[in-house]
């Protein structure tokens, strides 16, 4: 009988930690919903070249990153020094074109409030 007892409490701390499992789960997705909406809602009234401004300048950035930074590598007939050479300047590189962008095209969802009831 002391191990029907046992076996009845594990199964309930089981149930009770997936349950406060799918809580956590479902908190976490809702902020991040919140957070795209919030977003969408703001880009509502922003003019049209701002909008397809994103996509062009993440477009130039990945064939800038890519194609022309190699050419350290080739430059420098692909050698250890090289590569350290093209890691290091693409680091600095797409952190200057993350500030960048986050300048440019930053949204301000300040003045929306997601309400989950809808």
């Amino acid at each position: 009988m002391g191990e029907d007892t046992s076996q009845k409490n594990e199964f309930i701390d089981k149930k009770e930690e997936s349950e406060a499992s799918f809580r956590r789960l479902k908190k976490a997705f809702d902020k991040w919903r919140e957070n795209r909406v919030n977003g969408i809602l703001a880009q509502e009234g922003e003019p049209i070249w701002l909008t397809l401004g994103r996509p062009l300048f993440l477009s130039g950035c990945i064939l800038f990153d890519g194609p022309v930074m190699l050419e350290i590598v080739r430059l420098g007939d692909r050698s250890a020094w090289a590569w350290i050479a093209y890691f290091t300047a693409l680091y600095f590189v797409v952190s200057f074109q993350k500030r960048t962008y986050d300048q440019i095209f930053s949204v301000d969802t300040s003045q929306f409030s997601f309400n989950s009831e809808q």
